[in-house]
């Protein structure tokens, strides 16, 4: 009897011990899937989707780079802006003017933001947001180049220099037939042949003409007689890719509500607003006037 108490009590005791084992073995099996999942959304939470900009960084304060060679300048602080709201980590890729709308082709870049104006030809290849800032052209003129308005330009003997792909390239093949066209690769080296003599004027925007006239008083001259319509700047994207267009839309028409610009004008351009305030010149973010 006491034999089989003892074997009874074993077996009961066997069998308690491996239910334990088994229930302990179930909640470490449960807490290692619950660990793993927690795991898995922290991270697809967590994940934030890159988002490549291009522009060419050597039209301050838009886009420049600053004293320790890293991006800056207000397209800059404007596209990091938008990254930020909706989750993007935000990618600047300089590339050179000419490679701008090409890196969106080829997939280099998700969209471009460059002080590039929307042009008809330009949207044949590329989607444009709306308008974000505006710009017209001027001319800084060699000081003796006798020249009082863009006509002026326009005869032979007379030099013109412009960036070539630029939208002063444009305007001067359209309506400078007879003078003589200087295309160069960026706007200091337009102002060089200005300020040597070597050209009689520079078509470019009116901040650029302001500022570089300021730099080269004795040499050059300002002619900011408007000779065309407001010029609008769009961030371009890849055709076809509406989230991403959408998006920029919806932010750029916040953006004019909520003082974004007023920000940046305040950092970047405060004393350029109040010139053109004084000139009568219309600034890259009245958007009031459309």
């Amino acid at each position: 009897m006491i034999r089989r108490s003892i074997r009874k009590m074993g077996i009961a005791l066997a069998a308690a011990m491996m239910l334990a084992a088994l229930a302990l073995a179930g909640c470490a099996s449960n807490s290692a899937s619950s660990s793993d999942a927690a795991s898995s959304n922290a991270g697809a939470q967590g994940e934030s989707k890159e988002l490549k900009v291009a522009m060419e960084l050597a039209y301050p304060p838009f886009e420049t780079k600053d004293d320790a060679g890293n991006p800056a300048g207000i397209a800059v602080d404007f596209m990091q802006d938008f990254a930020d709201q909706y989750g993007y980590d935000l990618k600047i890729e300089n590339t050179a003017w000419d490679g701008l709308i090409p890196s969106l082709q080829t997939g280099k870049a998700d969209c471009v933001i460059s002080s590039m104006t929307i042009t008809d030809e330009r949207s044949q290849v590329v989607d444009f947001t709306d308008p974000y800032a505006m710009a017209q052209l001027a001319v800084l003129a060699n000081s003796s180049s006798g020249i009082e308005q863009a006509s002026d330009l326009d005869q032979p003997g007379k030099k013109v220099a412009v960036k070539t792909g630029s939208t002063g390239d444009v305007y001067a093949t359209k309506n400078l037939t007879n003078a003589e066209i200087v295309r160069l690769a960026d706007e200091s080296a337009c102002v060089t042949e200005v300020v040597q003599g070597k050209a009689d004027g520079f078509l470019y925007d009116q901040l650029t003409i302001y500022r570089n006239n300021l730099a080269n008083p004795d040499t050059t001259k300002a002619v900011f007689i408007p000779f065309q319509d407001p010029e609008e700047w769009g961030i371009a994207v890849k055709q076809g890719d509406q989230e991403l267009l959408d998006q920029l839309n919806a932010f750029i028409e916040q953006s004019k509500q909520d003082g974004e610009f007023d920000r940046l004008t305040e950092r970047y351009l405060s004393e350029e607003k109040k010139a053109f305030d004084q000139n009568g010149f219309r600034w890259f973010f009245d958007f009031d006037e459309e």
